[in-house]
């Protein structure tokens, strides 16, 4: 049976709990959520067309539908979404993945939890759970009882617990919703007490708990709801079995329309990662560090080698495949699984790792913090870093087909030996801090001498070539020059020539292996105004930071890219390197508490 491709799109909620995460539409439904965990099977892969069978969702259908309404419980991961029937109906939808701490531990089962309440009027629904198999090439086998259904699905069983009649989910019956209902999906583990009660109690403790950790952030005055749900976001994309970071919860979102720019982004890059941690510390969130250098040390050889990304298991190879059983987001294919990019070399990998430990050495409040250790356990890496340094590699935009020594790597590299001579003075010892100043010294003297164009009067991408590249704005911010040095200064503004058009920033706009880019790349543009506060142009930085602000979907979330145009969402959602970029931007421009009291 051929199904037919729904018009999907990103205006989308995040659920999760640090063990796995699903995406909701603003109808409620869920339409992707990979099982067990970020890397498994999309059992709920409707956002991806599945070929073959109707499915690959668990949604709550009204009867008559007019509208809907949708925005987070304030301050925590509880998705509340309101649809509206014409004849006056309504229902609230309550969506949350439970999270709290729980004897020494966080309690954070694979489950979905939905609470369906009837608001007005007499809503008539039908509830429909419909997972796939196999990347939605099967139906899976299930089976009923009296109070649940199972679905054996690869490498784990998912049990619904509910207290709508079970035929009435078995059947997709329709009824009308008199009373409050729940919905609790998840492991295959009996529910040894009331449904409604347990519902109850892991919504209050789920919801007290976010805003626990949302109440010790350090945010900035301005744009607070903004950086809240940012942070959130950025908490809710680390796998806290491993420690692991992952880029996105989706795979196969194209870059832009029928580009072919189809990726899978459900692993940890080193470098994402990195920017999470640093941008989680810089909101006083330090526990995400702490996690992400126990994977570190975990996937660390003895020599310091390291790849680009791996799995969230630890895992190295990651290979690349197309999916046949999937059509793709509105049928632009292909649907990929595994990313090749694990076989590049990216060698601003060691200065990313280096720089997201180095708070972990000078942060008082932290209770294990950076010791002699730790730092011979980075040394390896700094030493990979200046070997490395003028050696051409993929850079940070994974080119395919061409290698070159990218001058962001080349900074990265100098960060890696500057940030160790740093941490060994901080640590006393003076011999080893020598060592990497001197190091780091040889670096940055090459770096300029060969990044330098004084006929453009700009830095160029790399050693090699001329053309400018969006990870030059970087340059200030990890203290290679100073944000008044005039180099600088006329690199973002030539930056602002070239690669800027609107409200969008591109990565770089010389053609690539797929051709020329048609999006902006959101952090790009969050770089730019960024580096445009740095070198005194606020007032430009703060307008067109707002005007960002306002094509985030409507729930705050942002994907990897942006239309010039319409500002529609494209690339995989929701995006780490993007929301970590709207709160490195925030903290720059908003105004000081001070200035509020």
């Amino acid at each position: 049976m051929q199904v037919q491709v729904h018009e999907s799109n990103l205006q989308l909620g995040v659920s999760g709990n640090g063990s796995f995460g699903a995406l909701v539409d603003a109808r409620g439904r869920v339409v992707w959520g990979c099982l067990p965990a970020f890397d498994g099977d999309p059992a709920f892969c409707a956002l991806l067309s599945p070929r073959e069978h109707e499915g690959g969702d668990f949604g709550i259908e009204l009867e008559d539908f007019a509208r809907s309404e949708q925005a987070y419980v304030p301050n925590t991961a509880v998705l509340r979404t309101v649809l509206h029937d014409s004849q006056g109906g309504a229902l609230e939808i309550l969506d949350f993945a439970p999270r709290w701490r729980q004897n020494g531990r966080f309690y954070r089962p694979v489950s979905i939890i939905r609470r369906i309440t009837p608001l007005s009027g007499s809503p008539r629904i039908r509830v429909r759970a419909r997972p796939l198999a196999d990347w939605g090439a099967r139906v899976p086998e299930h089976t009923w009882g009296s109070n649940h259904m199972r679905w054996l699905l690869p490498g784990f069983t998912l049990r619904l617990s509910t207290d709508v009649p079970v035929r009435f989910v078995r059947d997709g019956l329709p009824f009308v919703l008199s009373h409050r209902l729940h919905l609790v999906l998840g492991p295959d583990e009996p529910l040894a007490r009331s449904i409604e009660g347990y519902v109850e109690e892991a919504l209050t403790r789920t919801r007290d708990y976010w805003r626990e950790w949302v109440r010790y952030l350090s945010i900035p005055l301005e744009w607070q709801e903004a950086v809240i749900r940012s942070a959130i976001t950025l908490k809710l994309c680390q796998y806290e079995d491993s420690g692991a970071i992952i880029a996105a919860m989706t795979t196969s979102i194209p870059e832009a329309p029928g580009s072919s720019r189809n990726w899978d982004y459900r692993y940890c890059w080193l470098r994402d990662a990195a920017f999470v941690v640093r941008a989680l510390n810089r909101l006083g969130a330090t526990r995400s560090m702490e996690e992400f250098l126990r994977y570190i040390f975990n996937i660390a050889t003895h020599d310091g080698t390291l790849q680009p990304l791996y799995g969230i298991g630890f895992e190295e190879k990651l290979e690349e495949h197309e999916v046949g059983s999937l059509a793709g987001y509105r049928g632009m294919g292909p649907v990929r699984r595994g990313n090749l990019a694990w076989i590049q070399k990216q060698h601003d990998v060691y200065g990313s790792v280096v720089l997201a430990s180095t708070q972990l050495f000078f942060d008082q409040r932290l209770v294990d913090p950076g010791d002699a250790h730790a730092f011979a356990r980075l040394e390896p890496l700094g030493e990979r870093a200046f070997a490395l340094h003028d050696v051409p590699d993929a850079g940070l935009w994974e080119f395919r087909g061409r290698a070159e020594v990218h001058t962001y790597t080349a900074a990265m590299c100098w960060a890696a030996c500057d940030r160790l001579a740093k941490i060994a003075s901080r640590l006393g010892l003076d011999g080893r801090a020598a060592y990497w100043r001197d190091r780091a010294d040889t670096i940055h003297a090459a770096t300029l001498e060969q990044a330098w164009r004084p006929d453009a009067n700009h830095f160029s991408a790399s050693f090699q070539s001329d053309y400018l590249d969006a990870s030059l704005l970087l340059l200030a911010d990890i203290g290679f020059v100073a944000a008044d040095d005039p180099r600088y200064v006329a690199t973002v503004e030539a930056i602002g020539r070239e690669l800027r058009h609107g409200d969008g920033v591109f990565r770089y706009v010389a053609p690539d292996d797929f051709g020329t880019p048609e999006t902006s790349f959101t952090i790009c543009t969050f770089w730019y105004i960024d580096a445009l506060a740095a070198i005194g142009r606020m007032d430009e930085a703060r307008e067109l930071f707002e005007r960002v602000l306002a094509r985030r979907n409507h729930l705050g979330l942002l994907s990897e890219d942006m239309a010039f145009e319409d500002g529609e969402g494209w690339g995989n959602f929701p995006q780490t390197y993007s929301h970590v970029g709207l709160i490195i931007a925030a903290m720059r421009l908003s105004r000081s508490w001070q200035e509020a009291s």
